[in-house]
């Protein structure tokens, strides 16, 4: 039987923006939740492996901007040796709609990549339907030297239990490079190649459509922004 799982939340005051669009901070949070709440239904311990997130994709269909509570629901899209895709599909109570994919690494307790194992895929493998997730990383590293830099100072409350910056807390900046064209009908994506550190001087350097996060010139993350690119359920890749 293919799993799904789905949950209820409702969007507080600090998810959203001046104007009650939900941030996509917030919505990077919930897909986080949502995913470590499936893993620990489905009977998995949080003490047995570590998943890391390598890609994520927003698809906004409909904003969410006078919902007042989110429907999610999530399922395995995809195998690899090491690695799982995951959707999700968020509803708003007034109308709001985004669909999602992220690509997570699956590491043991060391930050080794782990195998996937037979009782992963006995619980999330149906909902794959053969599908595998892939890890090749699409966003261009170079250009960042020709774009726009300020810094991004980096706070406790970004850093979690792994000692870096949690993947939610890219979004926050991204925000303020997008600032009034996140609206909208839109696609974003945001790929994680390296860790950031609490200490170490991050840049925000922005380009078009384009942003990066680097360090001493470095880029640890890189993300576009597609206005009006939404692709509806079917559609996402």
């Amino acid at each position: 039987m293919s799993r799904r799982f789905s949950s209820q939340r409702p969007i507080r005051l600090s998810d959203t923006d001046a104007r009650g669009r939900l941030r996509l901070d917030a919505v990077a949070r919930y897909l986080q939740d949502v995913a470590s709440d499936d893993w620990e239904d489905a009977g998995f311990g949080e003490s047995e492996s570590v998943w890391v997130v390598r890609r994520t994709e927003l698809s906004v269909t409909r904003p969410f901007r006078t919902d007042l509570a989110v429907e999610l629901e999530t399922w395995c899209s995809g195998v690899a040796g090491s690695a799982a895709a995951r959707r999700y599909s968020l509803r708003g109570d007034a109308g709001g709609a985004i669909e999602a994919e992220s690509t997570w690494i699956h590491l043991d307790m060391s930050l080794r990549p782990r195998r996937l194992d037979e009782r992963f895929l006995a619980v999330y493998g149906a909902s794959a339907n053969g599908r595998r997730a892939s890890t090749r990383l699409t966003l261009a590293m170079d250009g960042h030297g020709d774009g726009h830099g300020c810094p991004w100072r980096l706070r406790v409350a970004d850093i979690d239990r792994l000692g870096h910056v949690n993947n939610a807390a890219y979004w926050s900046p991204l925000e303020d490079a997008w600032a009034g064209r996140l609206d909208g009908r839109l696609r974003a994506v945001v790929e994680y190649r390296k860790p950031i550190d609490l200490g170490e001087d991050v840049e925000l350097v922005t380009q078009g459509d384009l942003a990066w996060l680097a360090v001493a010139g470095e880029v640890r993350s890189a993300a576009r922004l597609d206005p009006d690119g939404a692709a509806e359920a079917e559609q996402l890749a």
